[in-house]
Formats: C-alpha cells, sequence, structure tokens
C-alpha cells in the first residue's frame, strides 16, 4: 500500500488532483518506437498502470550515473539474458532509434558467451539480427 499512496502523490503532484491521463504519457520513450501490440493494448486499456510503469523507468533511469546510451545496452543485455525475445527485439529497436550502431548491438550479445552460455547468447544474437536486419545492418562476417 505504500508503494500505491507514493504513486498516488506523485501523480497528484505531476499531474493534479483530476488532472491524471487517460492515454499513456509516451508509450516507449523512445519517439518513433511504437510498443508492440500486448503492450499498446494494456497502455490503452490501463493508461494509469502504464504511466506508473513509465515512472518506475525514469526513476530507475535517474537513480545512477549510467549514461543514456550505456543504460540502453544494460537493458539490451537484460533482455538477452533473461531469454525475453520481446524485451530483445524493443530494446534494439529503440537502440537503433537512439543512434547506436547495429554491431554495437550484436557486440552485447557476443559478450554475453562467456556468461550465459553459447546457446542462450546465439539466441539473443538471433533476435538482435531480427531488428537490425530490418534496419539494414549489415551482419558480421
Amino acid at each position: 500500500m505504500r508503494w500505491r499512496a507514493a504513486v498516488l502523490l506523485y501523480d497528484r503532484e505531476r499531474f493534479g488532483e483530476t488532472s491524471m491521463p487517460d492515454e499513456p504519457l509516451q508509450a516507449t520513450g523512445t519517439p518513433g518506437v511504437p510498443l508492440p501490440g500486448s503492450a499498446d493494448q494494456i497502455a490503452h486499456q490501463h493508461p494509469q498502470l502504464w504511466a506508473a510503469f513509465q515512472r518506475l523507468g525514469e526513476e530507475a533511469s535517474r537513480a545512477g550515473p549510467l549514461d543514456p546510451r550505456t543504460r540502453r545496452l544494460v537493458h539490451l543485455a537484460l533482455a538477452v539474458a533473461s531469454e525475453s525475445e520481446g524485451a530483445t527485439h524493443s530494446h534494439a529497436r529503440r537502440a537503433l532509434a537512439e543512434e547506436l550502431m547495429p554491431e554495437e548491438l550484436e557486440h552485447v550479445a557476443l559478450l554475453a558467451i562467456t556468461t550465459l552460455g553459447w546457446a542462450r547468447a546465439m539466441k539473443g544474437l538471433n533476435w538482435i539480427r531480427d531488428i537490425t536486419r530490418d534496419k539494414g545492418g549489415e551482419l558480421p562476417r
């Protein structure tokens, strides 16, 4: 309940007592990168829930010294490590929109080999390439 009270207090400070958003503030935090289907549905069916989720991400970003580029690469690495295809695709799309190079994203998966093992790292690399290929990134030879 304390968390809910803190979110409501934050909401009231940010939006005023009666002006809570009816739509998500910005779907992904990266302009031009739409949410995938199910996340987009939740964002529109439950905009206050989505807004709270977005605020959590914003606060986590402000909680430490990492710059935006490094944070994006860390998010991508965590998506690969958690074996989440959707999150890997999402963070790869957002990284490209934020002007990171396809080779940088693929390097994240290569770095995972010694931590996650060959098979899991290659799965992540393939998911990253699903996105880098769509954006015209050349595959390393």
